[in-house]
């Protein structure tokens, strides 16, 4: 059905008394030769015209225009006079009236003459949510043979909008072109004409950044219009398109903190709480925190969501608030039969500390697993992994409830995979999946799937593609080379901060294709040129990834290591999630310690010690099992305790597990004076000359030993990841000889006796290799 029909309009168009033989104004309208007649017919009627009259009238008009050469056509003339406009408001007041071909027809022959009008009736019936119904394939081959005419954004974004579920890729990118092109050139764009544009982007599923930062400039350029609504929106598309943007961020949050008090419903608190709680102080959180409970009973489930994703998110600490939204969130749980909503209110719930599995939710996931796609069952799967861990009754049942739908998400989950054909829409499935569930179950027949898969990967999908594999920290070489091909021969056309998210996988994974130079140097030179494009936060991590892999461009670490950039950086943090803001702060120590230790030359100073000494505070220092078992064997092989030292601090704040010294005969030397141990260590001096070693007799050597659990590994290899190499290079520029301990020799079948374990270690200190 084209629309939903209410039901007295079906009961008014039966009782028409009127039968086609006997109506008149009918027949006179058939009999009507020229335009002319049809509207002096229409002007002298208006009050009589049916839905019939109207249709017939607006196709004689089209009937007339295609009778004619294109020279002699008159469009321009029927489209603007007075009476086609009485017309088209009948058609859209009387539209409930019209079956379906009668309405198909209808708006068919109205929109051909206005673009204009072709949008208005596009844009009701996308409020219908008639997304891909057959008018609206109608309405996107007009907009396919008349694009290039379109001059106004308003008409365009209205169109882009309605018609994104039922277009190709190629028309797909040409609406894009033109998009880009009037944004170009029109002198005033609308926020709200950008703002569809973006949602255009949402619906299709593209980052595209060129159009997302020119749609972002319209948005700063017209703060006026930031109400919270419409940064609750933004945010929200911002988000599912993984894009951000600093300054919209600093202006969005000022906006914000202004509008705390004026929030006195619950769908504007929503979004606030939302919106501003990542991005404000713990002060400010606490502040909005307390006034949910006003409004909680009051939320629908979505947001709920939200509300108890940014709890958890902002580490809120209130028993009395979680127990409240585990009642309601339940509640809405046990009467609701949509799929994804079950996926979003279970993956909730799950977050909610201390939280049990309960036998509603287990009986709600197991109606709704079989129509679910591959991010819903791992919402389920995750939140029952959760949920077992923390109910000691299910820990031990193989058997049980949970124990066996989880064997049926798994289930699923391989079907799903192994029926897959479309590159993209896997990619579409994968986007938010995560947990151990995926990375334990699935994650190897995904990248099976994906290598089968692999000739569907294009410069259009190679970004969100390589964002996926490195989440899954699965070292598959036949995958990466293709990344790396594709980024080779089309990396003109890749978005030049989407560099980043190509050299991601290889740097992690310590991973060098067969091209290796050309792609590092194509990726650098595309880049370059296009620093000023990055987001502040993503050139340091960019700079950090390089430098796993020996790459120092000077452009990018002159730009980095600056006082404008610094200052900019500073003021991105403070609007960062904790989470990133985290990292970030780290990669940047990570990438200054790197320039100091293997490019001097740079003559960048190290000006992180405050805050190494701030991390080390709050490190916890523990040890594992087979870090206690190497440290008492590493006594009894050297001679003593004095001869090793545990948790070791070097220059640059590398922590190493074990260090020991052993002279040039290979005799382990005590540790008689602590407050000299680090004096000998290699360290740039302030002219850029290597300090000599000093402190250690002629011929000494260090030795760092280090345990390497699985997390040194890629998920399938026993192939080291880049920050465990990029650590081994600067302890060895440091003076060390690194001694690394892989958890699978140290645990294997052959090292399974203290014989064993002694002489693999003696057998690793003491051979010079």
């Amino acid at each position: 059905m084209l629309c939903v029909r209410h039901i007295y309009a079906f009961a008014m168009r039966r009782c028409q008394f009127r039968t086609l033989s006997s109506d008149t104004l009918l027949s006179q309208l058939n009999s009507c030769t020229t335009e002319d007649q049809v509207f002096d017919l229409v002007g002298k009627n208006k009050a009589k015209l049916s839905e019939k009259h109207v249709g017939s009238a607006i196709s004689l008009l089209w009937k007339f225009q295609k009778e004619k050469s294109h020279l002699l056509r008159n469009i321009d003339y029927v489209k603007n006079h007075s009476q086609f406009l009485t017309l088209r408001i009948l058609a859209e007041n009387k539209i409930e009236f019209m079956d379906n071909d009668l309405l198909v027809d209808t708006l068919y022959n109205v929109l051909r003459f206005s673009l204009p009008t072709l949008s208005k009736f596009a844009l009701c019936l996308n409020e219908q949510q008639m997304y891909s119904s057959p008018l609206i394939g109608k309405i996107a081959d007009i907009v396919n043979v008349n694009l290039d005419s379109i001059q106004d954004t308003r008409v365009l974004s209205v169109l882009m909008i309605s018609i994104s579920s039922v277009i190709s890729r190629n028309f797909r990118e040409r609406l894009i072109q033109k998009a880009e092109l009037l944004l170009e050139t029109v002198n005033f764009i609308s926020f709200n004409h950008a703002r569809r544009m973006v949602q255009f982007l949402r619906n299709v599923r593209l980052t595209y950044r060129p159009l997302l930062e020119k749609c972002n400039k319209v948005f700063l350029e017209n703060p006026s219009q930031l109400d919270l609504e419409n940064i609750s929106l933004i945010l929200g598309l911002y988000q599912s398109l993984q894009f951000n943007n600093t300054e919209f961020r600093l202006v969005i949050k000022q906006k914000l903190m202004e509008t705390i008090d004026d929030c006195n419903n619950p769908v504007s608190f929503t979004r606030l709480f939302a919106a501003l709680g990542p991005m404000a102080g713990q002060e400010v959180r606490e502040r909005i925190a307390s006034l949910l409970h006003k409004y909680l009973d009051k939320y629908k489930p979505t947001e709920l969501a939200k509300i108890t994703q940014a709890l958890v998110l902002l580490h809120c600490h209130n028993a009395e608030l979680y127990t409240k939204l585990r009642r309601l969130l339940v509640g809405y749980l046990q009467v609701n039969v949509v799929p994804s909503d079950i996926s979003m209110l279970t993956r909730v719930l799950s977050m909610l500390p201390s939280s049990q599995v309960d036998e509603v939710v287990i009986n709600r996931v197991d109606a709704v697993w079989p129509q679910c796609n591959l991010s819903d069952l791992s919402s389920f799967a995750t939140a029952l992994v959760r949920w077992v861990r923390h109910d000691q009754s299910h820990q031990q049942s193989t058997s049980g409830p949970s124990a066996k739908l989880l064997q049926k998400l798994s289930n699923c989950g391989y079907q799903r995979l192994q029926k897959a054909s479309d590159l993209d829409q896997l990619l579409e499935e994968l986007r938010y999946i995560s947990g151990e569930w995926f990375e334990e179950i699935l994650v190897e027949e995904t990248i099976n799937t994906c290598q089968r898969l692999m000739d569907q990967i294009t410069w259009m999908n190679v970004l969100e593609f390589s964002s996926f594999l490195i989440k899954t920290n699965y070292r598959c070489t036949p995958l990466l080379d293709r990344i790396a091909s594709v980024a080779v021969q089309h990396m003109s056309k890749i978005h030049p901060s989407g560099t980043y998210n190509l050299l991601l996988p290889f740097t992690v994974m310590n991973y060098e294709p067969p091209q290796s130079e050309e792609f590092f140097e194509t990726c650098i030179q595309h880049f370059s040129s296009h620093l000023g494009c990055f987001e502040p936060h993503l050139l340091v991590l960019l700079g950090y990834s390089l430098a796993i892999a020996e790459y120092f461009p000077p452009a990018l670490i002159n730009a980095i290591f600056n006082v404008d950039f610094l200052t900019k950086l500073d003021a991105q943090l403070e609007i960062l999630p904790d989470t990133l803001n985290w990292r970030v702060r780290l990669r940047l120590m990570e990438l200054n310690r790197a320039v100091c230790l293997e490019c001097p030359e740079f003559q960048i100073p190290w000006f992180h010690e405050r805050y190494c000494q701030q991390m080390q505070r709050k490190g916890n220092g523990s040890t594992n099992t087979a870090q206690q078992q190497i440290h008492r064997m590493l006594g009894e092989i050297l001679g003593g305790s004095q001869y090793a030292k545990v948790s070791v601090l070097t220059p640059y704040y590398y922590g190493i597990d074990f260090e020991c010294i052993l002279d040039k005969n290979k005799k382990p030397l005590p540790y008689m004076d602590q407050s000299i141990v680090l004096a000998d260590l290699v360290q740039w001096g302030p002219d850029i000359q290597l300090l000599g070693k000093k402190g250690l007799p002629p011929g000494a050597q260090r030795i760092a030993v280090e345990f390497l659990d699985s997390k040194a590994f890629c998920k399938n290899s026993c192939h080291l990841k880049g920050e465990i190499a990029i650590k081994k290079r600067h302890l060895e520029i440091l003076g060390y000889q690194v001694v690394q301990i892989p958890h699978f020799e140290w645990n294997s079948m052959e090292l399974s006796s203290k014989d064993a374990w002694m002489e693999y270690l003696k057998k690793n200190i003491f051979e010079t290799k």
